[in-house]
């Protein structure tokens, strides 16, 4: 079955520098995906050569089967049929709603380009707003013109690159559920850049890490976070702990918190020093346990309590703990680990 968005063995380079290496990645028809990583990991330029902004030193880019780029020869940006939406959402400040979203509709007529405004202002809930100006708007209401007028052509694909950063967080990850509803309403598929995982969990089905030019992992959410495939993508997604241990017979580990199983790298060997993830949801607070740690630190999140435990060695765990149970830094609470699918590292290594 042909992938809705494929990209084979990309290099993309400004020389002498090579910003994303051997890449490929395969998105499910008309999907919804995030690429995901630290400033500087090439995001941006990856979604700069899907739009025929960067041409190839090697590899391929196909769009429901059409070939895009290739070294050498790239089909223009304006042929792609592919929508961009920005962080600097460029709206047009001398024209109102209606005139932004219509403006790349130039060559359609009259009848068709007022019906598809009307659509698209009711699509983004901006029925009211049609003749007032940029200035006029809430940063989330410029969100909704932007998206419109990215809309408006109909592309196959919708390009984001970061275009919520400047929203405070509970907006961003709201906008972000409210554009994933729209594109999966239009038909449209997505792929958003972002350094925000809560933003890539809300908007996306499939997420890729990025790191150094270089895929980590194309995955759910769910996958990334409790089956990260290095450490780096481990310590990337979610709040966690890599625990020093030492491997023994059968997957067993021994560390600070007791023996713990898991499936080890098949390159590990019996008695060789590893690590083990950690997450704040693997501590569950239980009177009844003989661990014990300090809370170090706490922070309040309504229903829990984040807090920073540390262990007689010194090693510092995240713990979410119910909000009634409020213990103040150096007290210390029982503890025990709940944990189904171990995940172990080399140490130091992936």
């Amino acid at each position: 079955m042909t992938s809705f968005l494929e990209l084979s063995t990309l290099d993309v380079a400004y020389p002498p520098r090579k910003v994303i290496r051997d890449l490929t990645l395969r998105m499910s028809r008309a999907g919804i995906g995030c690429l995901l990583g630290p400033s500087g990991c090439g995001k941006t330029t990856l979604l700069r050569a899907i739009a025929g902004f960067e041409p190839l030193r090697r590899g391929s880019i196909h769009l429901d089967g059409v070939e895009l780029s290739r070294p050498g020869w790239t089909l223009p940006p304006e042929q792609r049929r592919i929508g961009l939406m920005f962080q600097d959402l460029a709206l047009f400040p001398h024209l109102n709603v209606t005139a932004n979203i219509a403006f790349g509709l130039y060559d359609w007529n009259v009848a068709e380009r007022r019906a598809r405004v009307d659509e698209l202002l009711k699509l983004v809930g901006l029925e009211e707003y049609a003749g007032r100006y940029p200035h006029q708007l809430s940063g989330g209401q410029q969100q909704r013109v932007a998206l419109a007028r990215a809309l408006a052509p109909r592309p196959r694909l919708l390009l984001l690159d970061e275009p919520f950063s400047n929203l405070d967080v509970a907006l961003r990850e709201g906008l972000a559920r409210e554009v994933r509803s729209i594109l999966l309403r239009e038909g449209i598929g997505g792929l958003l850049v972002s350094h925000d995982q809560f933003e890539a969990f809300a908007f996306a089905d499939e997420i890729g890490v990025l790191h150094q030019g270089r895929l980590l992992q194309w995955d759910s959410a769910h996958n990334l976070y409790h089956r990260p495939v290095d450490r780096f993508v481990a310590d990337f997604i979610g709040q966690g702990v890599l625990l020093p241990g030492r491997l023994g017979s059968n997957g067993r580990v021994s560390t600070e918190l007791g023996e713990l199983w898991g499936t080890p790298p098949v390159d590990c060997t019996v008695g060789e020093p590893v690590e083990v993830l950690i997450r704040p949801d693997h501590i569950v607070r239980d009177d009844a346990s003989p661990l014990r740690a300090e809370v170090v630190e706490r922070v309040f999140r309504g229903a829990e309590f984040l807090y920073t435990l540390q262990l007689p060695s010194g090693a510092r765990l995240l713990c979410l703990a119910p909000s009634h149970h409020d213990h103040a830094p150096g007290q210390h609470i029982s503890i025990r680990l709940d944990i189904d699918d171990l995940m172990i590292f080399r140490r130091g290594g992936d």
